[in-house]
C-alpha cells in the first residue's frame, strides 16, 4: 500500500487539528482499499453481512454528501448510493458497481465538503438541518461526527482487509 497518511500536527490550533484527523481517516480509507481488485472489494466481512470496503467507500460517499452539503451548506442533493426504499443502499452492491466509480464520488464529495466547510468558523450553525431530527449543528460537531464515523469504519475495514488478504496495519 502506498497511500501516504499524514499525521495531525500534536501542536496544532483546533481547527487545524480537526482537520487533521479527519483526513487521516479519509486517507486510511483509502489506504486500505489500495491494490484490491472489485471483486476483492466487494467480498462481505463475514456472513450474512453485506459490510464490504467498497461499501465503506460508498457510504463514506453519502456521508461526507449529507454532512457538508445538505446540512451544513442545505444544499438540496439527493442520496448517492441509498434511498428510503433501501437505506444501505450504498452496502447493497452488484457485479456493476466498481472502486473507480465509488471512489471518484467519494473524492468529489471529500472536495466539496472542504470547500463548503471553508465558509464556516468552528461555532457557526448549520445552515441546513438533520433531516429526522430537525436540528442544526455547528461545524466543530459535523468535525467531531465525521472523525468517529471514519474511525468506527476503519476499524471495519481493518478487519475486512485482513480477510480479504491478510494485509495487517494501523
Amino acid at each position: 500500500m502506498t497511500t501516504e497518511r499524514c499525521m495531525p500536527a500534536t501542536t496544532a490550533d483546533e481547527r487545524t487539528m480537526l482537520e487533521g484527523w479527519l483526513e487521516f481517516h479519509r486517507q486510511t480509507l483509502a489506504w486500505k482499499c489500495e491494490g484490491l481488485s472489485d471483486e476483492q472489494l466487494r467480498s462481505p466481512a463475514v456472513e450474512p453481512s453485506v459490510l464490504s470496503l467498497l461499501g465503506l467507500v460508498r457510504h463514506m460517499a453519502d456521508v461526507e454528501r449529507n454532512w457538508f452539503r445538505r446540512v451544513l451548506a442545505n444544499e438540496d442533493v439527493a442520496s448517492l448510493y441509498w434511498s428510503d426504499e433501501d437505506v444501505d443502499g450504498d452496502f447493497h452492491l452488484t457485479e456493476a458497481d466498481t472502486y473507480e466509480e465509488a471512489h471518484a464520488a467519494w473524492q468529489a464529495e471529500i472536495e466539496t465538503a472542504r470547500s463548503n466547510a471553508a465558509r464556516f468558523g468552528l461555532d457557526d450553525i448549520s445552515e441546513g438541518k438533520h433531516r429526522r431530527t430537525g436540528e442544526r449543528f455547528n461545524l466543530r460537531w459535523i468535525y467531531t461526527h465525521m472523525i468517529e464515523e471514519y474511525a468506527r469504519h476503519n476499524g471495519h475495514a481493518d478487519l475486512i482487509r485482513e480477510r480479504v488478504d491478510g494485509s495487517t496495519g494501523d
